[in-house]
């Protein structure tokens, strides 16, 4: 009886192990649902609305960040600044999971005008997240 009991345990907790292990592709496509349905809450300053989508045969998520700035020199040079610390807060507050990029999922996050023209665009890699996370 003891025995059965141990056998059908063992098999349950194998079956939860092995349902827990997710790997990236799974990951990836669980961020952008997630990111998405959140992101009519997501507060920075300018944006007006942020989406996500996956790529997963690239193994890639897009972020974009569209803002209420107008396009112009001055905004451009003051998005050059705010938006990698905008990055960086996100990955400290793991709105952006680091673990995905150490798994070798890219970020291309783009800084939009109100026109949808791009201010700033950052690549997010394994080897260019510390640069990243320093500033």
């Amino acid at each position: 009886m003891v025995k059965k009991i141990s056998q059908i345990s063992f098999a349950i907790i194998m079956v939860l192990m092995l349902s827990g292990c997710k790997n990236t592709k799974q990951k990836l496509q669980e961020f952008v649902v997630k990111y998405n349905a959140t992101a009519s809450s997501f507060k920075a300053e300018n944006v007006t609305l942020t989406t996500a989508r996956g790529y997963i045969n690239d193994n890639k998520i897009e972020l974009r960040f569209e803002t209420s700035l107008e396009q112009n020199d001055a905004n451009k040079t003051a998005a050059n600044t705010s938006f990698p610390k905008l990055l960086k807060d996100m990955f400290d507050k793991n709105q952006i999971p680091e673990e995905l990029v150490n798994e070798g999922v890219q970020f291309d996050t783009y800084f939009l005008a109100d026109d949808n023209t791009v201010f700033v665009k950052e690549i997010i890699t394994k080897e260019s997240l510390p640069q990243l996370l320093k500033e």
